[in-house]
């Protein structure tokens, strides 16, 4: 039985693959015909074989994904009922989302802070009561997701000032850990293409270890969100690990394992037959789970027009359970290893990420270039094309601009306003605008649901 079992079998080299498959195509051009330009400039080939395989060398996370709940705080009572309810239910992780100081006693009140881990997200910039809560937790488990430069990218503007922005946050990183996180997801959810998500994710992080130094590389952690295209999306958060590790160690920083939270895009979610969504955010959490995600925290299938609700938020976590006790990925961010597909594409999207961030840092570095509008640019020029692309039917969202149900109707349905709000303020920088691709679709069936 040490007789490997494939030593009686011809090696097909992929010459001779590419012959057969010519021959099946009966005259038809093989370049025309399977070979898939992506927006990336990536050329997607049929078949991949060992002679693909790039032998990349990853740091994985260490410990399997965490389940994250996300809780808006309105209330801090009903927040941390909510927050209990999930953690018994199986979530280990809870993000809390809030727009104005809170009593953090009674929001974390029955809530184990030294095993949980917990995120912070303020749409706000208040350094003493961040390390107020730092102090008070006291917990290498515990994350803000403080990010001034993705703040000024989003809103056009800083919390206060540059300079006092900077300095809040200096204050802030000197006195704690896990205190700043890129907002790589701002620019998913604007349309960017992935290798323009890599690049400037990894050239926004650039802005604060220049400011602050290599020491500040071990308390940033990275936000992602990541779309429907499945294999690319495995293959993004393994590159962006490739990349921070090569320009922390330009800084002489210690080599250290990016920290990824990870959620479904609402670029591609739609209103009209929006059970599809669960379909997405299975696909998404997965491509997640197996690009090596540290915490994910789901979306909810009717997330975008419902207000956050005991069903949704159910059905959404019980995904991520699903994945990791009954589909046994709880150590899934090692399955895709040795796939000469997703090594290949891995490999190419790092490359030309890091030319493109070669690029910004020749001309400047990320915040000059956003002072510019040159990201801007970019971005709005990628989400055009991929918004003709989804009007042209060449983007599919099943259900909206592909096999529709004409009998359904949403108007009665919508709790929240799912579109984009028109902001007049003035602003320092033109703002990045988080959009749905299936919008102006939406909004021409809600008017003709009005009409009817």
């Amino acid at each position: 039985m040490n007789t490997p079992l494939f030593d009686d079998f011809l090696k097909t080299t992929p010459a001779a693959w590419k012959n057969k498959i010519q021959v099946d195509l009966r005259g038809a051009d093989y370049n025309d015909t399977l070979l898939w330009r992506t927006q990336e400039g990536i050329v997607v080939k049929p078949f991949y074989t060992a002679e693909d395989r790039t032998n990349l060398k990853i740091e994985n996370p260490k410990t399997e994904f965490n389940i994250c709940e996300t809780i808006f705080i309105d209330d801090e009572k009903i927040a941390n009922s909510l927050a209990i309810d999930a953690l018994k239910r199986g979530a280990n992780s809870i993000q809390f989302i809030a727009k104005k100081t809170f009593d953090y006693r009674k929001l974390l009140g029955n809530i184990n802070v030294k095993s949980v881990f917990i995120y912070f997200q303020f749409s706000f910039l208040d350094d003493s009561f961040q390390l107020e809560i730092s102090k008070f937790i006291n917990s290498d488990k515990t994350y803000f997701q403080t990010d001034i430069i993705g703040n000024l990218a989003e809103t056009g503007n800083w919390f206060f000032n540059l300079k006092e922005d900077f300095i809040k946050l200096e204050r802030i990183q000197r006195n704690t850990t896990n205190c700043i996180a890129v907002s790589a997801d701002l620019y998913q959810n604007c349309g960017a293409t992935i290798t323009q998500q890599l690049a400037y994710t990894l050239a926004h992080a650039n802005e604060y270890l220049n400011k602050y130094g290599s020491n500040v590389a071990k308390k940033i952690t990275f936000s992602f969100s990541v779309g429907s295209n499945y294999f690319f999306e495995i293959a993004k958060l393994k590159a962006f690990r490739i990349l921070w590790s090569l320009v922390i160690k330009e800084y002489e920083a210690e080599d250290l394992e990016a920290h990824l939270f990870v959620q479904p895009s609402l670029r591609n979610k739609t209103i009209y037959d929006y059970n599809v969504n669960l379909l997405r955010t299975t696909s998404e959490c997965m491509s997640a789970i197996l690009g090596g995600a540290n915490t994910i925290s789901n979306v909810s299938y009717d997330a975008i027009f419902h207000k956050s609700n005991e069903f949704g938020n159910r059905i959404s976590r019980n995904q991520l359970l699903i994945f990791q006790q009954e589909s046994s990925l709880q150590k899934g961010k090692n399955v895709a290893e040795g796939s000469y597909y997703i090594e290949s594409i891995t490999e190419q999207l790092a490359e030309n990420a890091l030319t493109l961030f070669k690029q910004i840092e020749k001309s400047g570095g990320f915040l000059k270039q956003l002072k510019s509008g040159i990201i801007q640019k970019k971005i709005k020029e990628s989400a055009k094309k991929e918004e003709n692309g989804f009007l042209e039917k060449e983007v599919i969202l099943l259900g909206t601009n592909s096999l529709q149900n004409k009998e359904e109707k949403m108007q009665q349905a919508l709790e929240l306003y799912p579109f984009v709000k028109q902001r007049n303020i003035k602003t320092i920088v033109s703002p990045l605008t988080r959009n749905r691709l299936s919008e102006s679709l939406e909004k021409e069936r809600l008017n003709a649901e009005k009409g009817s």
